[in-house]
């Protein structure tokens, strides 16, 4: 295992079972224990798990969401795979809200060499579109969010309820059709909400383990969203209720 295979190895362990020892992490990933040390040391300074006498525990809450240095070791191909089906939906000249999180940012690295004018959520998108050259980046201000960079408040409230937008492209941390969108954030939602309303279509994309999922915070509803895009495979019952409510389905 390379370096992220073995992150997400032990944060898939802990996720498991809470707590694993460095001797079992060492033997399962096939690598030595001062290897595994140096990790769990790495992963605890991203807040992800919290080292113990002889191994290590998960500090990952249910119904809380990790933090985004931890989202940002995992999925990275699936993330890129479902940000280049989302640009491919977007018309070159459209005005675009792009949302927050790890798989915005890689839309807006998906976005090269395309001519979007953007609005992201989070200053992480916002230094990703900001090396594009066809990109027109306006940026919402605000108050900013410590890790995951987004923007909140009532200034960026205020930019939303402003402008209008040809599409906002929706992340979530969970979808159902009883629910529609979810997030756990309650300063995030007002504002994804806000922009919800200021944009003619949404396209939300979710990876597979977010279908179903119900965080605190409502966004909208699934009448509202326009397309999907998302990486699980057809078949799947949320999906298929999605689809019966009327979303649009895409599969990457």
């Amino acid at each position: 295992m390379n370096v992220a295979e073995r992150h997400r190895f032990i944060l898939s362990q802990l996720s498991e079972r809470s707590r694993a020892s460095v001797a079992e992490l060492a033997r399962s990933a096939k690598t030595s224990e001062m290897t595994i040390r140096r990790d769990l040391e790495l992963l605890e300074s991203r807040g992800a798990l919290r080292r113990v006498h002889g191994g290590a525990v998960s500090t990952l809450l249910s119904g809380v969401e990790p933090p985004y240095a931890v989202r940002a070791m995992v999925g990275s191909d699936a993330k890129a795979k479902l940000a280049d089906e989302v640009v491919r939906l977007l018309n070159d000249g459209e005005t675009v809200a792009l949302d927050t999180g790890t798989t915005a940012v890689a839309i807006a690295r998906a976005m090269a060499g395309h001519r979007f004018t953007v609005t992201p959520l989070s200053l992480h998108a916002a230094f990703a579109l900001s090396e594009h050259d066809g990109i027109r980046l306006l940026v919402p201000g605000g108050q900013v969010r410590p890790g995951e960079l987004s923007f909140y408040g009532e200034t960026a409230l205020r930019t939303f309820e402003d402008l209008r937008y040809d599409t906002f492209v929706l992340g979530c941390c969970g979808i159902d059709v009883a629910n529609g969108a979810t997030a756990y954030n309650l300063d995030d939602v007002h504002v994804k909400r806000t922009a919800a309303a200021s944009a003619r279509r949404i396209v939300l994309v979710a990876t597979a383990e977010k279908l179903g999922r119900v965080a605190l915070g409502r966004i909208c509803s699934v009448e509202q969203i326009d397309i999907v895009v998302t990486d699980a495979p057809p078949g799947n019952p949320v999906i298929e209720d999605l689809r019966a409510a009327g979303v649009n389905i895409r599969h990457v």
